[in-house]
């Protein structure tokens, strides 16, 4: 066996619970009023930690997930706690409410790379991307009114789908800051809503189709770098070269403020092509000093832009083990059944980095479905989802 496998097969499942501390969700709960007043069969504080396992086990039906984490934590639970209903637990989960879920996902999950953690950080920065998707959601009235559906060749799309945009950290997959709305709504709306998240010291990477000067320049006052994509058609006049083959160029919110020189932002042009490739890439960066940042190593730094896609596929694809398609009839609880996947891939993610940091290893190189099999395997000594800060892992 490789090491990767190895330590895939080694994980240490304590780790999951340290990302979602008990303490933590009490505190929630009772803040937002929704914790449990009264002795139930399905209490609060269980079922937040239930929504993390429907994540994790996205294709399996509600009261099998339920079952599953009985069985592997009745020395947790009072006796009083059963294996309910489908209508009690959807019950259950409208007490509960997606406001707690994500606020959790909002608190909970971060950044976590170490500076010394391998891929994490360009020279000074830590490295971050900006992408967005949509997701299927189940096909009832109630979710199709909320979120509405694509069109279709024929008629309309199969299902319902939401929207969202996330920022992802490069050197864990850790997909922090997401936001969800209707499938209708532009991932440049989200955007401006997600990169309140962005952090000075972070460099952000971003395709291009989100660069605007509006969402540009609202990047900008967060006072992290900028690395983004452009199209070609976007007039830059060179003001000023650089040694390393970039140029300095200004970009204005309208045409009019072109031509009348005023309201410009500078920009780092860099234009490239990839051998094999006919088309011209370029990009912009808010990095105008070349030595901090030659135009080369930008250029090889942004390929590494795709690794948000690989991180979409996890959730979309690995997790549910087939198309993913949000189970949840209600839209409330989809919103529930969104951030609950997110909190159960950070869970995998940051239970991943640490396997990988004891050894110095980079943990994108790690198998992200060893680990989530792993998981599901060992799921009666899993101790991720216990309201209990004890350690309950044989030695």
């Amino acid at each position: 066996m490789g090491q990767t496998a190895y330590l895939a097969s080694e994980v240490r499942l304590e780790v999951l619970e340290e990302a979602f501390p008990e303490k933590k969700i009490e505190t929630i709960l009772r803040e937002m009023r929704r914790q449990s007043v009264r002795v139930r069969k399905l209490p609060a504080t269980m079922m937040v930690y239930y929504i993390i396992a429907l994540g994790l086990f996205v294709s399996v039906g509600c009261r099998e997930v339920l079952r599953r984490l009985l069985e592997s934590s009745r020395w947790v639970w009072p006796s009083e706690v059963k294996l309910s209903t489908e209508t009690a637990i959807t019950k259950a989960r409208k007490r509960l409410g997606y406001e707690v879920i994500e606020r959790l996902y909002r608190e909970n999950v971060k950044p976590i790379a170490a500076r010394r953690s391998s891929g994490a950080f360009f020279r000074s920065w830590r490295v971050v991307s900006l992408d967005g998707s949509t997701i299927e959601v189940a096909d009832s009235d109630a979710n199709e009114k909320a979120f509405g559906r694509p069109g279709a060749s024929r008629g309309k799309s199969a299902y319902p789908q939401i929207r969202f945009v996330t920022l992802l950290e490069n050197g864990t997959h850790v997909l922090f800051g997401a936001v969800m709305d209707a499938f209708h709504v532009g991932e440049i709306t989200l955007a401006m809503k997600v990169l309140g998240r962005l952090k000075r010291g972070m460099l952000c990477l971003a395709d291009r189709n989100f660069f605007g000067y509006a969402l540009w320049k609202q990047a900008l006052t967060t006072r992290s770098a900028l690395l983004w994509r452009i199209k070609k058609n976007l007039i830059l006049l060179r003001l000023r070269e650089h040694d390393d083959g970039s140029f300095e160029s200004m970009i204005y919110p309208s045409l009019k403020d072109r031509r009348h020189n005023r309201n410009g932002i500078r920009v780092r042009v860099i234009e490239y092509h990839i051998h094999g490739f006919s088309d011209r890439y370029r990009l912009l960066t808010s990095i105008l000093d070349p030595s901090k940042a030659p135009a080369k190593e930008l250029a090889l730094l942004y390929a590494n832009r795709w690794t948000i896609e690989t991180s979409l596929g996890e959730i979309k694809e690995y997790l549910p083990k087939r198309k993913l398609v949000l189970r949840s009839k209600l839209p409330d609880l989809i919103r529930q059944d969104f951030y609950g996947l997110l909190l159960a891939h950070f869970g995998i993610r940051s239970e991943m980095y640490a396997s990988a940091a004891e050894v110095n290893e980079d943990p994108t190189e790690f198998s992200f479905v060893h680990a989530l099999n792993v998981i599901h395997r060992k799921l009666h000594r899993l101790v991720s989802f216990p309201p209990s800060g004890r350690s309950f892992l044989p030695a």
